[in-house]
């Protein structure tokens, strides 16, 4: 909206009655608050009788009065009324388009918090593709998600109204990143309750408090300080194996990337072993793990494992050989 031409017409209709109240006061020797008075029932054009009878020359700046003090009010309440109404309008109709894109999500990622671990999170979670939406409460974090074109919906995300208005029933996993534990606690209870087969995330700022996240339903667990110092731990240990995880797990054009692809139910190599898939032949990639659909790790498989819908491959590769890959399997 363009407020300019607003600013303008209330800097002018402001000028029109400086100018008509000290005309009264000159030509007419009015007090200035009869002049200002007599001015407003001009412009207003309210049918008030005069404040006393008016010479030729009050006569005369009353014609100039309403005719210019007239044009300008009109022209001012019209550029209000463009402001206000113009206004709703555009966050009526955009809350709407929101709620329609978010009511259209499916196996998506219901993300509490946009806060500095929430930014991060969605902002690798967007450059890998993957649909989320955003639920915050603090305002200028609303007006950077709405800046940057970021589904959100704004409110507490204790609320189970807004979980479900998120699409929690349709979503493949919600994950908290506030700093309040109690929070936290509160929307795994609530979202676990809500939908019984959710996967969820939760952060935990406390050690202390991971115990209390799992009994409330979470599926996991992160301690953003626990993990740093480990990681800090690590890259003073083994640098050469964290730089090449880092490289390796980062979006970025390196040669190998490491990835993970789900066995589908229909797929081609349910049922079959290792050898017999082919992956390692068609697509060059190594086979680092397979996660059993009951949470059984199997590392470094041997060639006559066998694959089953649900498993889940951790490999390494070609990235565009590893996306050709995924889509087979």
């Amino acid at each position: 909206m363009d407020y300019s031409k607003l600013g303008i017409a209330l800097i002018s209709l402001l000028t029109i009655v400086t100018l008509g109240s000290l005309g009264y006061v000159y030509w007419e020797g009015m007090p200035l608050f009869e002049a200002f008075y007599m001015t407003l029932i001009t412009i207003s054009t309210v049918g008030f009788s005069e404040v006393k009878p008016l010479s030729m020359a009050g006569r005369w700046l009353t014609i100039f009065i309403i005719i210019s003090g007239i044009s300008l009010l009109s022209f001012t309440l019209g550029q209000i009324a463009r402001v206000v109404v113009g206004g709703e309008l555009r966050m009526i109709l955009g809350r709407r388009k929101l709620e329609k894109q978010i009511a259209a999500l499916s196996n998506h990622y219901i993300i509490c918090g946009y806060g500095r671990t929430g930014t991060v999170l969605v902002n690798e979670l967007l450059s890998a593709g993957t649909p989320l939406v955003v639920i915050e409460l603090d305002e200028k974090r609303i007006d950077i998600l709405a800046a940057k074109g970021i589904l959100y919906l704004e409110g507490d995300a204790t609320e189970d109204e807004l979980l479900l208005n998120a699409g929690i029933i349709r979503a493949a996993g919600l994950v908290t990143t506030l700093n309040s534990d109690a929070d936290s606690v509160f929307i795994t209870l609530s979202a676990r309750v809500l939908c019984s087969d959710l996967y969820i995330l939760a952060r935990a700022n406390n050690n202390n408090n991971e115990s209390k996240l799992i009994y409330a339903g979470a599926s996991r667990v992160v301690s953003p300080h626990q993990l740093g110092g480990e990681l800090m731990a690590e890259i003073i240990n083994k640098p050469t194996v964290v730089d090449f995880l880092s490289y390796a797990m980062g979006n970025n054009d390196m040669a190998l990337q490491l990835e993970e692809a789900v066995v589908g139910d229909n797929s081609a190599i349910h049922g079959k072993t290792l050898v017999e898939s082919g992956l390692r032949r068609d697509y060059g990639v190594i086979i680092i793990a397979i996660k059993r659909r009951n949470g059984e790790m199997v590392f470094n498989p041997e060639a006559k494992e066998i694959f089953y819908s649900g498993d889940r491959i951790v490999v390494l590769g070609e990235k565009k050989k590893l996306m050709a890959m995924r889509q087979e399997i």
